[in-house]
């Protein structure tokens, strides 16, 4: 490995810890906002998509889903290619595919086209949601780590945010006919301005420490520590981490052996729940599901924007007290509120409620996960697994989030129009995954705030 590469422009040239810190958190909330903007441009595209394109209703859900069925092996790669090249050339290998992407989303000439295009957003966007993770993880103190984890989440949320603003905003530029022809066009291309931004800050980042200790490099590793937190602090850190370096690097099947099972099994429900209650049936189709209740594609769109602003708002609960309450607290308190909101929409729309009342239902549901159950599974992913395995699990745990994802995007629009079924008892379902995950959050998932990676390793031995 070179030196220049793995420890970075910013390590390299003798910055303040704080502000290697400040540029590491800031490629997490960008590789996070790209992962944001990308849920929720499709929001405000699938409809004019699918008048441009005479859509199906299963093709529609195909459109909505596109991006994931390239998360999905994204995802599975990353977890591998980061173990043996590094975390940071991984986030290049992301920018590059974000910036391809925004490029031939805005320029398809048929669904295929498209598809494909949105299938190379896909594969940026499960590498990138397993890698940003495990890299401020990685790079963050104990006392600090679940905040600085948060900050993916909050990139996530300010990307939805935008995306659904700059969505209005497009949409209101032209007519109908306009929008089916150009408008979602500008939605996807604008894609590249965020891949951009990423693309120039991994040029200033280092690499992974506990990386390169693994990897038999431990003196980048130090001046990378010495960077960020100064020389008594690197060195604790390189003491600690040194115990987990004798481990033989595990295989895939090793994840399945007894000592791995039990993070792992928590790693992939939590991600199963957090997709099961439905959060991006409603980001990706809030624009289908207020218009189904009755109300204007403009105010929808408004109501989306909306939405999205109460998705940011509450994160900063997550950030302000991840590393206070903890992140069993968060969980209980936030599934309790879902399953409750969500029992509620599915009576609104079997009772034909609208207006505020059913715009009030999904923002407290959006606000409940915001808190809980969005942030707070990819922080627990990315600190409940040994360095020896933890790309390896990531990728496993981020490939079921994003086929989990595929399913509620692709079954939605089905569910939704579907005359025995329809939104009401679709919103049911999603009521009882939440009941089942708040029990299993109860029963099964500790806590880890406060502890060192290395101590969360030893737990599970213990």
């Amino acid at each position: 490995m070179q030196a220049d590469f793995a420890i970075g422009d910013a390590a390299r040239s003798g910055v303040n810890h704080r502000s290697v810190l400040l540029l590491v958190a800031l490629v997490a909330a960008t590789g996070g906002f790209l992962f944001g903007y990308d849920t929720a441009v499709i929001n405000g595209a699938n409809r004019y998509l699918k008048l441009h394109f005479a859509l199906s209703p299963w093709q529609e859900g195909v459109a909505g889903a596109s991006a994931i069925l390239g998360c999905i092996p994204g995802a599975m790669l990353a977890g591998f290619v980061s173990d043996r090249f590094g975390r940071r050339r991984v986030l290049f290998i992301c920018a590059v595919l974000y910036a391809v992407s925004g490029v031939l989303s805005a320029v398809p000439r048929t669904f295929v086209e498209f598809l494909i295009a949105r299938f190379i957003s896909g594969l940026g966007i499960g590498a990138s949601s397993m890698i940003c993770p495990v890299y401020i993880a990685e790079m963050a103190s104990k006392n600090w780590r679940g905040r600085l984890g948060s900050l993916f989440q909050l990139g996530i949320v300010t990307g939805i945010f935008v995306t659904l603003f700059i969505n209005a905003r497009i949409q209101g530029f032209g007519d109908e006919n306009w929008n089916i022809a150009r408008g979602w066009r500008w939605m996807l291309g604008a894609e590249i301005v965020p891949a951009a931004v990423l693309l120039v800050l991994l040029f200033f980042v280092p690499e992974s420490p506990r990386w390169l200790i693994h990897r038999g490099c431990e003196n980048e590793a130090r001046r990378i520590l010495e960077s960020i937190s100064g020389a008594t602090h690197a060195q604790a850190e390189i003491v600690s981490a040194r115990d987990a370096v004798g481990q033989v690097e595990a295989g895939f099947m090793e994840l399945f052996h007894a000592g791995f099972r039990r993070p792992l099994v928590i790693a992939v429900l939590l991600m199963v729940f957090s997709q099961f209650s439905g959060i991006n049936a409603i980001m990706y189709y809030s624009t289908k599901i207020f218009t189904t209740a009755g109300v204007g594609v403009k105010n929808s769109f408004s109501a989306s924007a909306a939405i999205g602003l109460v998705n940011l708002l509450f994160t900063f609960v997550a950030i302000a007290f991840v590393d206070r309450a903890g992140r069993r607290p968060l969980l209980l308190i936030g599934l309790t509120t879902q399953v409750l909101a969500l029992a509620a929409l599915g009576w609104m729309f079997q009772t034909d409620v609208k207006g505020v009342a059913l715009l009030g239902g999904i923002v407290i549901f959006i606000a409940a996960f915001s808190m809980a159950l969005g942030p707070i599974p990819w922080i627990l992913c990315s600190e409940i697994f040994p360095t020896s395995v933890r790309g390896r699990a990531m990728s496993v745990a981020t490939f079921t989030i994003w086929t989990a994802c595929y399913i509620v995007a692709q079954t939605f629009p089905l569910l939704n129009d579907s005359p025995s079924i329809g939104p009401a008892k679709a919103f049911w379902i999603y009521a009882f995954f939440s009941l089942v995950g708040l029990l299993f959050v109860l029963s099964k998932v500790p806590e880890t705030k406060g502890r060192s990676l290395e101590e969360i390793a030893r737990f599970w031995k213990s």
